[in-house]
């Protein structure tokens, strides 16, 4: 509903529309931000509702930072193992990238699709990604991989050209963070506890270790700051 003096939407939270959302969400779902309101029912459904909002202003950014990270990574690692790096036995992936990778091939085949590098790189996902900046599983052989010196060293080290004497340890700190903060957006879970002025920070940040460019682009076009400032000017969850 819109208010005719202010030209404002509005919802209005009678215990009837409490009992119905409370149902349709779910008690369980909604015991997070419960428990954040101090069992104020309508002030956890307002924090639901900026939760969500927050979660797609993040969306946005999160996405630039996935697609640039995938493309540079790939790029170095093509030029060191071949367009198809991912099967060239000098790359030691570990059983569980092997494992992705041959899941991104079955779905192709599914859809009909061939499984050229570039269709299985977009398969692929931001996990995977971040995994490759890891110390590296067991492999297939049931041989510990190595990619410090088989992915971190020869190729990936190259994708952050722009951060001069960035480790593997330091660029998969802030990766993996932002692993699980996309994660908890893609699955519509909490995330209005984090600091996530110092989340989009992050993304930043990252994203300028690969392209000064990407940084300004994504900031530029970035909803977060704004959905967050909105509330912290509010003293409160108002929608």
């Amino acid at each position: 509903m819109v208010d005719r003096e202010t030209g404002v939407k509005t919802f209005s939270y009678t215990d009837e529309a409490l009992d119905e959302l409370e149902t349709a969400l779910s008690h369980e779902r909604l015991s997070t931000y419960l428990d954040a309101a101090g069992g104020d029912r309508e002030r956890a459904i307002r924090l639901h509702a900026w939760n969500t909002a927050v979660s797609a202003a993040f969306y946005g950014p999160l996405q630039g930072l996935e697609v640039a990270l995938r493309n540079a990574m790939h790029r170095r690692l093509a030029e060191r193992y071949g367009p198809a790096w991912y099967d060239h036995p000098g790359a030691g992936l570990d059983r569980g990238a092997v494992g992705r990778i041959a899941g991104a091939r079955s779905e192709l085949a599914r859809d009909g699709r061939g499984d050229d590098p570039a269709r299985i790189v977009a398969m692929l996902s931001f996990g995977f990604w971040v995994s490759l900046v890891g110390p590296g599983g067991r492999t297939e052989a049931g041989h510990k991989a190595n990619y410090e010196m088989t992915l971190w060293r020869p190729a990936l080290r190259g994708a952050f050209a722009h951060r001069a004497t960035l480790t593997r340890r330091q660029a998969h700190h802030p990766l993996d963070a932002l692993r699980i903060l996309r994660n908890r957006v893609a699955h519509h879970e909490p995330i209005f506890a984090r600091d996530l002025t110092a989340d989009h920070e992050r993304v930043l940040e990252v994203a300028g270790w690969i392209s000064p460019a990407i940084r300004t682009w994504i900031e530029h076009h970035s909803r977060a700051p704004a959905v967050i400032e909105a509330a912290r000017d509010a003293g409160d969850v108002r929608f």
